[in-house]
């Protein structure tokens, strides 16, 4: 199903200005008005089913009293991924506009569960219509989400969930799948060429307390204990997804395990696992694997350090969050093959 929210954002003025006619004929048109001729109004109807325009739905946010509020509690810091996302976010200003739609940005460390929690908690009390958060599953976040719940807050769990809450409803992927990927990606590409084997693979995340990171992890140990058990997996890492601290922690382990075959990286700071392979000079001697299609990654599987990106769309998933809040807000069907966010297998080969 189509993703673009272009032609969702057009007003029936843009529908005037494509069709070649007046605003009022495109109003006695959609109105079914007398005095139009034919051809004008197959050329209006034809405009208005190309755009897969739909009049009702900005009139009808447009008569409501107040613009919908809906708050986006986001990671501070540089991860590529969530910046992709809250791009996409400030790329649908006119599709929000149309609905009398507010997205605003609160910021926090998702990784300590008090201080997400008690960024939640002041949103409880706010006349947000809609809240979607990249969650960690912790008990005191969790029962931050069900007082927001209790207030009357339609939430959205997004990237990483808290299943146990009462959240209404998860935009992202299958995150045990992603990591049953990677597993899958890592024991079929260990080969003669990456050194000997058996061998060591190495994983690190930013934290076991993110769900999609314990999720992937734990697809990606299902796999490599049923199927590469002759693949030894040394202890995790947890590098906070930052690039300095992810450095430091691979640079340590390279230097204490020569045999390492395999490293997986579960979530962001693959800047700096990158750099701490090539400065030991085995970048192109360990099968690495990490998620998402950045700038970055993009130039790291260019260069070969990066073999396989597990990439979801940000894009998409910026989207399918504001379309689910709002879905929920005006008591409206969720589109589930609409927000169904797919995992992408990404090589150098198949750049997009």
């Amino acid at each position: 199903m189509a993703e673009d929210t272009a032609s969702a954002a057009l007003t029936l003025r843009d529908i005037a200005r494509e069709a070649g006619v007046s605003l009022a004929t495109v109003d006695r048109v959609l109105h079914k008005r007398p005095g139009v001729r034919p051809d004008t109004v197959r050329r209006v109807l034809e405009t208005i089913e190309r755009n897969a325009f739909q009049p009702h739905v900005a009139a009808a946010e447009l008569a409501r009293g107040r613009a919908r509020r809906f708050a986006f509690v986001m990671p501070t810091g540089a991860n590529p991924f969530m910046l992709q996302i809250q791009a996409y976010l400030g790329e649908m200003s006119g599709w929000l506009s149309a609905r009398r739609l507010a997205v605003e940005m609160v910021m926090t460390d998702v990784f300590d569960p008090s201080v997400l929690a008690a960024a939640l908690e002041q949103l409880a009390g706010s006349d947000y219509d809609g809240i979607a958060v990249v969650a960690l599953d912790h008990p005191s976040v969790r029962a931050a989400i069900n007082d927001l719940v209790d207030s009357g807050a339609k939430v959205v769990t997004l990237v990483s969930d808290v299943p146990s809450s009462r959240r209404h409803h998860y935009v992202g992927i299958d995150n045990i799948a992603a990591g049953r990927t990677a597993g899958a990606l890592i024991g079929r590409l260990v080969g003669p060429g990456r050194g000997s084997t058996p061998g060591k693979v190495a994983i690190i995340a930013g934290s076991q307390g993110l769900r999609d990171h314990a999720e992937r992890i734990f697809g990606f140990n299902q796999v490599m204990a049923s199927e590469f058990s002759h693949l030894e997996i040394l202890p995790l890492l947890e590098g906070r997804d930052e690039d300095d601290r992810s450095e430091q922690l691979i640079s340590r382990l390279l230097a204490r395990h020569p045999d390492i075959v395999g490293l997986y990286n579960v979530g962001a700071g693959t800047q700096g696992v990158a750099k701490a392979l090539t400065e030991a000079g085995r970048e192109k001697q360990i099968v690495f694997i990490a998620h998402d299609l950045t700038a970055m990654t993009r130039k790291l599987l260019l260069q070969g350090t990066l073999d396989v990106a597990i990439s979801q769309n940000p894009g998409h998933e910026a989207r399918a969050a504001v379309r689910v809040l709002l879905s929920l807000a005006r008591q409206e069907p969720i589109l589930s093959e609409q927000e169904n966010i797919r995992i992408d297998i990404l090589m150098r080969d198949n750049l997009p």
